[in-house]
C-alpha cells in the first residue's frame, strides 16, 4: 500500500504576487514558499527593453540562468578585478559565482524572460546586496571621498534600494556597446545551451545538458532542458549526487516522486510551475497534453549523475530479476537490455 505525504512538490510560481518595478518584474521561490524545495531556489524575471536589474551580489548563493525568450546584457566583476560583459538570446545560460557583483539589462526589441536558479534553498532578497541600498545606507562623506564626488554630487544619488531601474537600450549602434575583438560562440560565463545537439530517444524525448565539463565556471550546478512529445515518459530514475529544481517552459506534466518507506507524491504541472525533487528520490515526468513538453531542470551540483531504471534492470542477471520481482524467468528476459531514457506514448 503506498502513501501519500501531503508535501507538494509543485508550486505554482507564475501565480506568485510579483514584485514590480521600472522596467522589470520578478517572482520568486525560496524554501519559505515552496517548503519542499531545501535545496535550491528559483526566480522568474523579466525586464522592458532598457530596464535593468542594478548592481548587486548574492552572498549565500551562486546564481545560474537560462533565457526564456527576448535578450538581454549582463556585467560581472571578479575578485581580482577583471571584468566581463556579455549578450544573451533564448536558449542561453550564465552562471554567476556567489558574491561576485553583477547586472542585466534588457536589450529588446522585446520583454526578456529568464529563469535563475540559486544554488541555496534559502536563498532570498535578504542576502542580495545591491548598489544603490549600500550607497545609501554609507554616510555621505565617505560615499564622496570614495567615488570623488562633491556634497551636491553625492545628493542626487538614490535614497533607497533601487532594485530596477530604466534606462536607454545599448544596441549595436551605440557608443555604449562593449567592443569584443572576435566572434566567440560561448564565453566565459555565457554558455548556448539550445546550441547543442541533443540527446534523443526516438518518439520519446530529447536532453541537453550543461556540466562543469562544458561550462568551466559552473562550478556548483548543472542545467539541463528536456522536452518529451506528448504521452511519452522521461523513466523512472534518481540523482545521487544533486536535488532538482524544474521551471516547465510549455506543456503539461505528472510527476511522481517517490520517498521511500511507501510515501510517494504525484503532482500535475502547467506552464509556469516549479517543480523539485529531492536529492536521491525515485520520480518519473510524463507528458499528459497534446503538445511537446518542455522543462528546464537546474541541479545543485556541477557534474550531472542519473540512475534510470532502465539501464540498472539491463545491468542485472536475468534471474536475479525474475527472484526479486516474482515473474517467470521468461517475462523477466523481457525486461529492457538497454537505456530508455525516453520512453514513446503507449499504442
Amino acid at each position: 500500500m503506498v502513501s501519500t505525504p501531503q508535501q507538494s512538490f509543485r508550486y505554482r510560481l507564475e501565480h506568485k504576487d510579483p514584485r514590480r518595478g521600472p522596467g522589470g518584474i520578478t517572482r520568486g521561490a525560496s524554501v519559505r514558499d515552496f517548503p519542499a524545495s531545501i535545496g535550491i531556489a528559483g526566480v522568474s524575471m523579466r525586464l522592458a527593453p532598457g530596464g535593468m536589474r542594478e548592481l548587486h551580489w548574492h552572498a549565500n548563493a551562486a546564481e545560474w540562468a537560462y533565457v526564456i525568450s527576448g535578450s538581454c546584457r549582463t556585467t560581472i566583476i571578479h575578485p581580482d578585478g577583471s571584468t566581463y560583459v556579455d549578450t544573451f538570446d533564448a536558449g542561453d545560460v550564465w552562471y554567476f559565482p556567489r558574491g561576485y557583483g553583477h547586472s542585466i539589462q534588457g536589450l529588446g526589441p522585446g520583454e526578456c524572460h529568464f529563469i535563475l536558479i540559486f544554488d541555496n534553498g534559502d536563498f532570498s532578497e535578504d542576502h542580495t546586496f545591491s548598489i544603490t541600498d549600500f550607497l545609501a545606507h554609507t554616510p555621505p562623506t565617505i560615499v564622496a571621498q570614495n567615488l570623488g564626488l562633491s556634497a551636491d554630487e553625492v545628493a542626487r544619488l538614490p535614497k533607497g534600494e533601487a532594485y530596477f531601474v530604466q534606462g536607454p537600450v545599448p544596441d549595436e549602434r551605440s557608443p555604449d556597446a562593449t567592443a569584443r575583438p572576435h566572434a566567440e560562440l560561448m564565453t566565459k560565463h555565457r554558455y548556448p545551451l539550445m546550441a547543442q545537439q541533443p540527446r534523443r530517444a526516438p518518439g520519446g524525448g530529447s536532453q541537453r545538458v550543461v556540466t562543469v565539463n562544458d561550462f568551466a565556471i559552473s562550478t556548483t550546478m548543472v542545467g539541463s532542458v528536456i522536452e518529451l512529445q506528448p504521452g511519452a515518459l522521461r523513466e523512472l530514475h534518481w540523482h545521487p549526487n544533486a536535488d532538482e529544481w524544474q521551471y516547465y517552459i510549455e506543456g503539461q506534466a505528472e510527476m511522481g516522486v517517490f520517498l521511500a518507506e511507501g510515501n510517494a507524491v504525484i503532482d500535475q504541472f502547467e506552464a509556469g510551475d516549479a517543480g523539485y525533487v529531492p536529492m536521491g528520490a525515485g520520480h518519473y515526468i510524463k507528458n499528459i497534453g497534446t503538445d511537446v513538453l518542455k522543462v528546464l531542470i537546474g541541479f545543485n551540483s556541477g557534474h550531472y549523475q542519473a540512475i534510470d531504471l532502465s539501464e540498472w534492470l539491463a545491468g542485472n542477471p536475468v534471474d536475479v530479476l525474475a527472484t526479486n520481482l516474482d515473474l517467470p524467468r521468461d517475462v523477466a528476459e523481457r525486461l529492457p537490455k538497454t537505456t530508455i531514457f525516453a520512453a514513446p506514448a503507449e499504442k
